[in-house]
This record gives structure tokens, sequence and C-alpha cells, in this order.
């Protein structure tokens, strides 16, 4: 008989304790937890950040305005308290993962590039070029002493 590989899949499953994205309405951009599924489009969620305006009372959502993350609070119980959900988001360091993850990163570059002004574009413009000639000057000296020997 043949051997079969049986993987689990790697999608975002909506789950108790997945933490999610905002990205519509007056929450957009903070994070929270899906604390319960109501049903197949909603979910009751909870975010509580140490940071004030990060915060995310607990409320009913729709799945269409927020994103799945791929981070987990585990064994986060159904229906779990604000004091439980604070205290599993320390313990977890929710945060912390969220701030080093690229996707915040990249994020964040974006709404800094985005509130940027006209010059400011233009100095980055001219700054990238700079290093991309710096880059293509040490590469040609590699090569360059590669053909040599």
């Amino acid at each position: 008989m043949a051997e079969i590989d049986v993987q689990a899949s790697t999608w975002r499953l909506v789950e108790v304790g997945r933490v999610v994205l905002f990205m519509h309405g007056p929450h957009a951009g903070r994070l929270a937890v899906i604390v319960e599924i109501i049903d197949h489009k909603r979910a009751l969620v909870d975010g509580p950040s140490s940071k004030e305006k990060a915060a995310v009372p607990r409320h009913a959502i729709s799945l269409a305005n927020i994103i799945l993350t791929p981070i987990v609070i585990p064994k986060l119980p159904r229906a779990a308290g604000t004091g439980a959900v604070k205290k599993a988001w320390e313990k977890e360091g929710i945060e912390q993962k969220w701030d080093e993850s690229t996707w915040a990163k990249k994020r964040e570059q974006r709404e800094r590039r985005g509130g940027l002004s006209d010059f400011e574009r233009f100095k980055v413009l001219r700054l990238r070029k700079q290093a991309r000639f710096e880059i293509r000057k040490a590469h040609a000296k590699v090569r360059s002493s590669a053909k040599a020997s």
C-alpha cells in the first residue's frame, strides 16, 4: 500500500483566540482577538491594548471588515471575559509580536511615506539612488577582481 502524507492546511482559520486587524470603520488599523463566533459572517471581538488609542471595545464585527493575522492566543476559552482576554493578551505578548512582524513594519512605512511632502519624497528618491549606486559600484569591484584572477 502506498504511503500517504497528510498535511494540515496553512489557512488562517476563523477561530476563538485568532488575532484580527480591523480594515474598515472607526477602529481601522487596530488589533483585537476573536472571543466568540456569532455566525458565519460575524464574530465577537475584544482588543485589550496597553496603548489607549489602540484599544478596541468588546463588540460584534462583520468578518468582511477584518483581516485574520497569523497570530493566535492558544487555548483562549470561548466567550472569555475582558479580564481573561487581557491577561492572555499580555501573557502572549501580542503587541510585541505584531510590532516585530514584517506586516506591521510595512504598514507603518506605508503610513509614514503617505504623510511625506513633495520635497521629502524627492529626498527619499535621491537617497535610494545614492544607495543603489554604491551597491552597483561594490558589485562591479567584486566582478572585476573575479575576472582578474
